[in-house]
């Protein structure tokens, strides 16, 4: 397994409030740090209308829960905080759920629809990429792994060797992470196309071949947005591209950063093959089939809030109300990071074929650590390791 040498700084904060609900269990965890409220009489925890109220001596905070969630009244109890009870005060409560709330899904994948006009943006810039798109066929394509398994569908010699999936005209096949589309006449325009240099870490294994990428960048941010598999056939990431239903000649709006966009997208796509193949365990690979990263999903009907640590001397606080955001829970390893314990775990993922892969650009790899790094240094310390792994959550 390849280890990358990278080093991304992140620096940990104190917790002020924190607060994970459970959808599915109707409960939730409150973690204050000591800085806030330093006794477990000094905090006063209510409910409102969709809301979450906590007061302590220093500070009072209320926060903006989903549409029919609420706080049961005086169901919070002070809890053992572990090793982090000389910093923190946990606490777990209850909520009601009303089963007629209805989660609208953000993953860009599963809204595409046959006989409907699209347009597809640079992320980075919001450039237009390709003339409007009417797809006739909008089709999933098997798994990275079909290959391994195409022995157990047939019965004689594999019909699929040595060739490629290709979308015709109007197709739109699309893949984990990425789409497949047929190039027009617009591509030369706003696309430039480059091979991609050679592999350092390929280059001191002789007896593996040197795998180059016909890599696809925006001509006007220069930003990589996927590669040329064939002359007329283009595979973009999900990751660097923005999908919109076509209306006029708008842009999309850069509502969101480069980083919320980035973790909102891997969440929903997680989610999604966590649902559709009941897999909990991704393997994220670079385009050569480097594994960078290893997560493992714990669960996908978090609601996660939180508010920085205050200072014990401030006077009391009222903040804004934050609203809380539903979250992915994960566990994650990151191969430029290995311990021995790390690396035992490693190894017994590739061993068992642990772990449904999900390839992205090796730059977007990179700048997915980095959003999980800042999520793992904001929550709770005591909430920051399991075992071998770190934790994090991405919000959807």
């Amino acid at each position: 397994m390849a280890k990358y040498d990278l080093e991304m700084p992140v620096k940990t904060r104190g917790v002020g409030v924190f607060l994970e609900l459970r959808k599915r269990l109707q409960s939730g965890l409150l973690i204050i740090g000591k800085d806030v409220a330093g006794n477990p009489a000094d905090v006063f925890v209510t409910g409102g209308d969709s809301s979450l109220n906590i007061r302590t001596p220093t500070s009072e905070v209320t926060l903006i829960l989903p549409p029919g969630v609420s706080y049961v009244d005086e169901s919070c109890i002070l809890t053992p905080g572990g090793e982090s009870c000389e910093e923190e005060l946990h606490f777990r409560l209850r909520i009601s759920v009303s089963h007629n709330t209805i989660e609208e899904s953000s993953d860009i994948v599963r809204t595409l629809r046959t006989q409907q006009t699209y347009c597809f943006y640079c992320q980075s810039c919001t450039t237009r990429l390709l003339e409007d798109r009417l797809f006739k066929r909008v089709l999933p394509l098997p798994n990275g792994n079909w290959n391994a398994i195409v022995d157990d569908w047939c019965c004689h010699a594999d019909p699929f060797a040595n060739k490629k999936m290709l979308p015709r005209a109007e197709d739109c096949l699309v893949g984990d992470t990425f789409f497949l589309l047929t190039r027009d006449g617009s591509c030369d325009q706003t696309l430039l196309q480059e091979v991609s240099p050679a592999d350092s870490q390929d280059s001191q294994e002789p007896k593996k071949t040197c795998r180059r990428l016909a890599l696809v960048s925006c001509m006007s941010c220069s930003s990589v947005l996927g590669e040329a598999l064939t002359p007329e056939t283009l595979r973009l990431y999900i990751t660097q591209v923005v999908v919109e239903s076509s209306v006029g000649d708008t842009k999309p709006e850069l509502s969101l950063t480069r980083s919320r966009f980035l973790e909102k997208t891997v969440a929903a796509r997680l989610a999604e093959l966590s649902n559709s193949m009941s897999s909990f365990h991704f393997s994220v690979q670079t385009e050569t089939g480097k594994t960078f990263l290893l997560l493992w999903l714990l669960n996908s009907d978090s609601i996660i809030g939180s508010v920085p640590e205050w200072s014990a001397s401030t006077h009391t606080h009222h903040s804004p109300s934050p609203k809380v955001a539903r979250a992915l829970k994960l566990l994650y390893i990151a191969c430029s990071q290995m311990g021995a314990q790390q690396q035992d775990v490693a190894t017994s993922w590739e061993v068992n074929a642990t772990g449904h892969s999900v390839v992205l650009p090796l730059k977007v790899c990179e700048e997915l650590l980095q959003v999980i790094e800042d999520s793992n240094a904001t929550i709770p310390a005591s909430m920051r390791h399991m075992r071998a792994y770190k934790v994090a959550y991405l919000q959807l």
